[in-house]
């Protein structure tokens, strides 16, 4: 493959990650709303709004922790990367603490 077919290629690539990244972040938005109503209003707390949720946590965790960086990507990129795995588990934390504090 010749040098500006790769480099095409690889911004691609990369450009596509950024866009990924950029959902998983809108992804991680929806899910705090949620969670905040939700500590708000324990009516929202039912079986199933639990089981749902968990379900949703437990795809994004598989997304971020699965994912990896295409070459090129900048040390922002990474940042970023470790900055939404850490809001997950903070997310989770506040999912676990919502939920037992309903006794759920």
């Amino acid at each position: 493959m010749s040098m500006p077919k790769y480099n095409q290629m690889n911004e691609s690539l990369v450009q596509n990650y950024r866009e990924f990244i950029e959902n998983l972040e809108k992804s991680l938005d929806l899910v705090e709303n949620q969670l905040n109503q939700a500590a708000e209003m324990t009516e929202i707390c039912t079986s199933e709004w639990c089981e749902a949720t968990d379900h949703v946590m437990d795809d994004l965790g598989n997304f971020l922790f699965s994912i990896s960086e295409p070459k090129g990507s900048s040390d922002e990129d990474t940042k970023r990367l470790k900055a939404l795995k850490r809001r997950l588990h903070d997310l989770y934390a506040k999912y676990t603490t919502t939920t037992s504090a309903i006794g759920r």
